[in-house]
């Protein structure tokens, strides 16, 4: 009796198909675009979308570019970025993308679609079930990978898939649905996101009262702040405390942003392509307490792990993700809990100290010395060179006098991350998202631009990028065009993977492999996609060509010829190279 009464309210509550159901879960958590391609498998998904008009649909052109959009979307938006792909190459196709969001702990879900359940087994077109299983495929790269079992429980297996995209150390998640269970009709089961999962954020404050002792009482600090102050918006934060201790404050590549580059505390970027005055106080040996917070300390952050970042009396390590707290230095003051919270909770003790007087306000040190008043960058006067073919020095100089200050600045991994990231300023107002660290995926700021426009129409975006990333995904301009979408790459031109081809070349005596290309004319490229292109050959031109492309109002694309020649300041990487091949992962 009481299963009949059950069924009987069960039968009588509001129904609507599986794939609508996803759909109006998706709007519940304030997802306002989902990106992807269409396939047959897929469709019952995309047609829910046609008629949910506040939620954008965003056709790419692959799949990965698709999955890049979702990870740009959940990077400047904070918010779950959502995309669609059919069965069997499309999902195989968004799995680089996927991996990438991981790696960065950008929270994004994958909705795959799946051969109809009634042919498992019996070799249907794509199928990506038995022969080639995507969802085992997806594990190592996500959260949580699962297919949808029954449409019953399918509301409760999105929910937990989001639940785990948006707590703790976010990353993506994957839900394989088979086709035929979309359409399926199934309770309509919704609740909001307070309902179903938490949105406090942790701190340890044992750790914090060890942390605050132990940075009054240093003598020479540093802090070295990683993508996770980003992450958490923490950066108002990081400068109250640079400034109420004075603490120099260096950032790492991916954790560029957060810390004006124009502040006189300002280390600059340390890790790859380091800027002289970080490398020059952080190597010195003679820093006594550093605080790391929000970088896993990996190679590209530690210059291949360099013993010489170790600090002589104690370092404090902070993350949300206690796997990586002491994993590759050795910790003094572990810090479990989210950056932002934890920084907060730490400000309010250190005032708390000083205020009794246990501790008096600290003034900069004379310890610190002219370090402070050491250039940032290795070659100053190359960014003021006329010569042609441009150098890639002058382009970021140029970058910097024509970028609006709040910019949303996407750096694609290769050559062009490394002058960037050397050359280009962060103010404290704009944002750096780039690809550079542990994977490392070319053509990601080519493609993550767009998702990163959606979400925050209101802030010019731009990609420096290189030519070779534009070989892989340089047909997502076709989508912008498609689109409207109003965003700014500025193309590196050296017919080259010079970032690879530099480092065979001091690596291997001059000798280079596999590097050089025809050169693209990507202006032609570009008009034939649909956006506006720019030729720049003089470096005279290139601030008024990014305004222009700025204000055009639609997407363009400056095909910046570079000198080849110029290396780029890769010389720790090389470094780090050298210490694996003799099978040395730390000196």
């Amino acid at each position: 009796m009481v299963l009949k009464a059950h069924e009987a309210r069960e039968a009588e509550s509001p129904k609507t198909t599986l794939a609508a159901l996803a759909v109006e879960q998706l709007k519940r958590e304030g997802v306002t675009a989902i990106f992807g391609i269409p396939g047959g498998p897929a469709t019952p998904i995309f047609d829910a979308l046609y008629h949910e008009p506040s939620i954008r649909t965003v056709v790419a052109r692959h799949e990965a570019g698709a999955a890049f959009m979702a990870l740009g979307y959940a990077r400047l938006s904070g918010r779950l970025g959502v995309c669609v792909v059919t069965t069997g190459p499309g999902t195989t196709n968004a799995l680089t993308a996927v991996a990438a969001a991981k790696m960065d702990s950008l929270p994004i879900l994958v909705l795959s679609a799946q051969v109809a359940t009634a042919t498992f087994g019996r070799g249907a077109a794509q199928d990506s079930y038995e022969r080639i299983d995507v969802v085992d495929m997806f594990r190592s790269a996500t959260k949580m990978s699962v297919m949808a079992a029954h449409p019953r429980n399918f509301a409760a297996t999105l929910r937990q898939a989001i639940r785990l995209a948006m707590t703790g150390r976010r990353g993506p998640v994957h839900v394989n649905i088979p086709s035929d269970l979309m359409r399926r009709q199934v309770p309509l089961e919704l609740e909001w996101p307070h309902e179903y999962r938490s949105f406090g954020r942790t701190f340890d404050r044992e750790a914090v009262k060890q942390a605050a002792e132990r940075l009054l009482e240093a003598e020479r600090p540093a802090i070295l702040a990683g993508h996770g102050v980003n992450l958490s918006g923490a950066q108002a934060e990081l400068l109250e405390l640079a400034e109420l201790l004075s603490l120099p404050v260096a950032t790492t590549p991916k954790g560029k942003g957060a810390f004006s580059e124009e502040h006189p505390l300002s280390l600059g970027v340390f890790g790859v392509a380091s800027s002289v005055r970080a490398e020059t106080y952080l190597l010195s040996g003679t820093v006594d307490v550093l605080f790391v917070m929000g970088s896993s300390l990996h190679e590209c952050s530690t210059e291949g792990w360099d013993a010489r970042l170790k600090p002589g009396k104690a370092l404090l390590h902070l993350d949300v993700d206690a796997g990586v707290i002491g994993r590759n230095f050795p910790v003094a003051v572990p810090m479990l809990g989210d950056v932002k919270t934890t920084l907060r909770e730490l400000l309010h003790h250190l005032r708390r100290l000083i205020k009794q007087g246990e501790h008096p306000p600290r003034l900069r040190p004379q310890s610190y010395g002219d370090s402070l008043e050491i250039p940032l960058v290795m070659d100053p006067a190359a960014m003021h060179s006329p010569q042609i073919p441009i150098k890639p020095q002058r382009l970021m100089h140029e970058l910097n006098r024509a970028l609006p200050p709040d910019a949303a600045i996407f750096l694609d991994s290769g050559n062009n991350t490394f002058w960037a990231v050397h050359y280009l300023k962060a103010n404290g107002k704009n944002v750096f998202v780039n690809g550079i660290g542990e994977f490392g995926a070319m053509g990601f700021g080519v493609a993550a631009c767009l998702g990163a426009k959606i979400a925050a129409p209101g802030r010019p975006v731009v990609a420096v990028v290189g030519d070779g990333g534009v070989g892989m995904l340089g047909m997502e301009i076709s989508t912008a065009a498609t689109y409207g979408i109003p965003v700014v790459w500025v193309v590196l031109n050296d017919s080259r993977l010079n970032a690879v081809y530099h480092g065979q070349r001091l690596q291997y005596a001059g000798r280079t492999i596999g590097c050089d290309f025809k050169r693209m004319d990507l202006v032609l490229v570009a008009e034939g996609l649909g956006a506006k292109g720019y030729r720049i050959d003089f470096p005279d031109d290139i601030a008024p060509a990014l305004r222009e492309a700025l204000s055009c109002g639609g997407p363009a694309l400056l095909d910046v010829h570079i000198d080849a020649g110029e290396a780029p300041p890769i010389h720790a990487r090389i470094r780090s190279l050298e210490r694996f091949f003799a099978g040395m992962a730390v000196e």
